[in-house]
């Protein structure tokens, strides 16, 4: 069902700007116009200005416009299933993003809801109990 989007992820890792770990990473993020954005992580030698693919696409979506999405797609050149971070997984959360799919470099995928991956967000009813 999700194999456009992983080919859209493998094209995004691509463009990966890796210099330092050498791991490329390319995310693509279907909206509910079924409009597909890429992205792909960009590193930085100040690894904490590094943003991850997942962001990226993202990131560049909402800049465009668009804050409503079915599914996001990340993949690396590893053999094995590349997840999102942490930090990717909140703000996956804040845009509602319902289903990540994991991949890898041969276009194999698994199909996660985000609850399972961050059971215990931290979301806006969270942010609104503590004001």
């Amino acid at each position: 069902m999700y194999n456009k989007l992983i080919e859209e992820a493998l094209k995004a890792k691509n463009n990966a700007y890796a210099p330092y770990s050498h791991f490329r990473v390319g995310a693509a993020l279907l909206d509910v116009d079924h409009n597909i954005t890429r992205g792909c992580n960009i590193e930085n030698i100040s690894f904490g200005a590094t943003c991850c693919a997942e962001r990226v696409a993202i990131f560049k979506a909402v800049s465009q416009g668009q804050k409503d999405f079915k599914a996001i797609a990340v993949v690396s050149d590893s053999q094995d299933f590349t997840f999102p971070c942490g930090i990717c997984r909140q703000v996956m959360v804040e845009f509602k993003i319902p289903i990540v799919i994991v991949g890898n470099c041969s276009g194999h995928y698994k199909e996660y809801r985000l609850e399972e991956l961050i059971p215990f967000a931290f979301d806006n009813f969270d942010a609104n109990q503590v004001l």
